[in-house]
């Protein structure tokens, strides 16, 4: 057990030491003019200084001693005059630099300057030195320099002081510093380093900097050394007991901050980083506003360029419905449009709980903008064309469906009721009553599909490319893969195995899956829904695959822990339904670039539209019994290329 008499002096230490970093508010009410006393004791004491340097340190009267008051006034109206104009009164001394300490230099000078012009030309200063004992009579310019160099001393040591005051008697949060060690010994480092001494309360122990830079090796900065590079970084933190790590490379790529991650791998360490450049730039945040490394810095991508003019065109002053407003991507897209200014913004959802939240989010952040929310189940038909005839939309987005792999599989005529026939509805209403453009989001799971739900979203995608054909909505399509933090995806479901302390669980050490940001793949959906034209089936550039073992390990070991000795990880093999890798692909002979580089147009040859709807029709009423066997065999009928269905097809990649 703590001794509590050590607790108790710890605090009252704490306590004082964060009233001694801490100035009352009486003196910050008259700062100013205590600023303007120091300084005129300051020049007072510089000059006296000045005098004794010259003269040998003697003390002596008559002589200096008597003139001491009449150059003192002298000196003061001058140098206090300096001063003022080169605004040396408003400095925050806590937090001097090099540019304050380059101020007290120019203005001492400037004040030097003048008061050695006007030493020689007042006849009275000479008259006064002629009466000087011979011993103690020295050039005038020696008293001015010397006071030059005095004032600049002395002033700026008081600034320095203040400073080391507020930085070395601070509060330790906690009672506990946390060894510490910066990666980027650059300027961003330096800046994080000084900014973590100005906390008013200690939270840090920085150890040191790592940098790959070999001519920075063994260097100091503000005394603390460059112990060496990346690649040591895993012996210097189980050496010198390192707790936290932050990433001071504001331009760090994701790729790089993977790295370091990587390198780390197996220690107890928790991983810190900078704001990016922009940031920084932009004067949004700080470099001492360091955060957590989240898994989405790690799997992070360029910004994306959209054409915003066209995308504004697209959205403002319109009426915008979203279906499954709730869900992770409906909801990301609700935050997009409202960014965009449109007249009205129609919230669709099923689920009461996540509509709601949603909603008062909305109205938060964006006040401005004219919501109405919704509940409706797009399979009721008659609900759904009550919502179209009163409110009229003119641009529909159509998120809403069944996403999950492994459920669909065990209930597939639902997969079946809300995929197809909740588009169907819905894509119908839009036709009939006349709104100009139609977005549905799509999946790769829809690209030669092993899955229910794959198959029902390429069998969607087919009703409304055909629906385009004589409507004169514009129906168009746009495919990506997985989105990082979406409600069921792997990214939470880690998250919170980690925080119960694991097992990780991994279906099998191949899967690989393409991720993207929700608000990148909401942009890009926007960017598609401008350049189409009607029937496109847009897919998405959804960058490099990665391997969810990788994913799972580079979590954990953001945690805080070990993977496979702090946190166990578990493969359960393929589920029903699952490919080991999703094909996405942007390039090749059935796709079409577009002039957007994340973004291209899939080529393919549409189905009879008469034989395409009595297959669909017939598929709907086999839905009604989850007679599954029969699914399966009228989904090969509409999707040839699809091979789900059999448990030996869980693992086809």
């Amino acid at each position: 057990m703590p001794d509590p008499n050590t607790n108790t002096q710890l605090n009252n230490k704490n306590q004082t030491a964060l009233k001694l970093s801490t100035p009352p508010a009486t003196l910050l009410r008259f700062r100013r003019p205590l600023i303007i006393l120091a300084h005129i004791a300051v020049f007072a004491a510089s000059l006296m200084l000045s005098f004794l340097v010259v003269h040998n340190m003697r003390f002596e009267r008559p002589g200096w001693v008597d003139l001491y008051p009449t150059l003192l006034l002298f000196f003061l109206i001058v140098k206090l005059s300096v001063f003022g104009l080169f605004k040396q009164y408003r400095g925050w001394w806590r937090y001097v630099g090099i540019s304050d300490l380059f101020g007290i230099f120019w203005a001492s000078f400037v004040s030097t300057s003048i008061i050695f012009s006007l030493w020689f030309a007042t006849a009275n200063i000479d008259a006064v030195c002629a009466n000087l004992p011979p011993d103690l009579k020295k050039p005038a310019e020696g008293v001015c320099m010397a006071d030059m160099v005095a004032t600049v001393l002395i002033l700026g040591g008081l600034r320095i002081l203040i400073r080391l005051h507020y930085e070395e008697f601070r509060t330790v949060e906690g009672g506990h510093l946390k060894r510490f060690l910066i990666v980027g010994a650059g300027d961003a480092g330096e800046a994080l380093l000084r900014e973590i001494h100005r906390m008013s309360k200690a939270q840090y122990e920085v150890i040191g900097f790592i940098d790959d830079d070999l001519v920075k090796q063994g260097t100091l900065i503000h005394g603390l050394p460059v112990l060496g590079t990346l690649e040591q970084l895993p012996r210097i933190c189980e050496d010198r007991k390192i707790e936290e790590i932050a990433i001071a490379v504001p331009s760090a790529t994701a790729a790089e901050l993977r790295r370091v991650v990587q390198v780390c791998e197996g220690t107890k360490i928790r991983f810190r980083t900078v704001p990016s450049i922009t940031d920084i730039a932009s004067g949004k945040f700080s470099v001492s506003q360091i955060r957590d490394v989240d898994i989405n810095d790690l799997l992070g991508r360029e910004a994306v360029e959209l054409d915003l003019d066209l995308i504004e065109a697209f959205a403002k002053d319109k009426t915008i419905l979203v279906t499954g407003a709730g869900g992770s991507i409906g909801s990301e897209m609700c935050r997009q449009v409202c960014n965009l200014n449109p007249k009205l913004l129609l919230l669709i959802e099923q689920a009461e709980n996540p509509l709601f939240y949603v909603e008062q989010e909305l109205h938060k952040q964006f006040p401005a903008v004219c919501i109405e929310t919704l509940i409706c189940n797009i399979t009721d038909k008659i609900r759904v064309d009550e919502i179209f005839e009163k409110y009229k939309p003119q641009v529909v987005i159509h998120a809403a469906a069944h996403k999950h792999v492994s459920l669909m599989e065990l209930n597939a005529g639902e997969a079946i009721k809300n995929n197809i026939v909740g588009t169907q509805v819905v894509a119908d209403a839009a036709d009939n009553h006349g709104t100009a453009n139609f977005v549905m989001i799509s999946t790769d799971k829809a690209v030669n599909p092993t899955s229910i739900m794959g198959s029902s979203k390429r069998i969607a995608e087919m009703y409304i490319q055909d629906l385009n054909r004589t409507s004169k909505t514009h129906f168009v399509t746009v495919r990506f893969g997985n989105v990082l933090g979406s409600d069921g995806s792997v990214v939470p479901i880690f998250k919170k195995q980690i925080a119960q302390g694991g097992p990780v669980t991994v279906t099998h050490p191949e899967m690989k899956r393409y991720f993207m940001t929700i608000p990148e793949a909401s942009q890009l959906v926007l960017q598609a829904a401008t350049m189409g034209k009607g029937g496109e089936i847009f897919v998405l550039d959804m960058g490099e695959p990665v391997k969810i073992v990788d994913l799972a390990r580079e979590l954990i070991t953001l945690s805080g822990f070990r993977p496979g000795e702090d946190i166990e990880m578990v493969f359960t093999g393929p589920r029903a339904g699952e490919k080991l890798f999703e094909e996405l692909r942007i390039e090749g002979e059935d796709m079409q670039r577009t002039r957007h580089p994340k973004i291209s147009i899939w080529k393919n040859i549409p189905m009879n539209r008469d034989k395409l709807r009595t297959s669909i029709n017939e598929l709907v009423t086999i839905a009604k019994t989850q007679t599954h066997s029969e699914i399966i065999q009228k989904i090969k009928e509409l999707v040839p290329e699809y091979i789900g269905g059999n448990d030996e097809n869980a693992e086809i990649a």
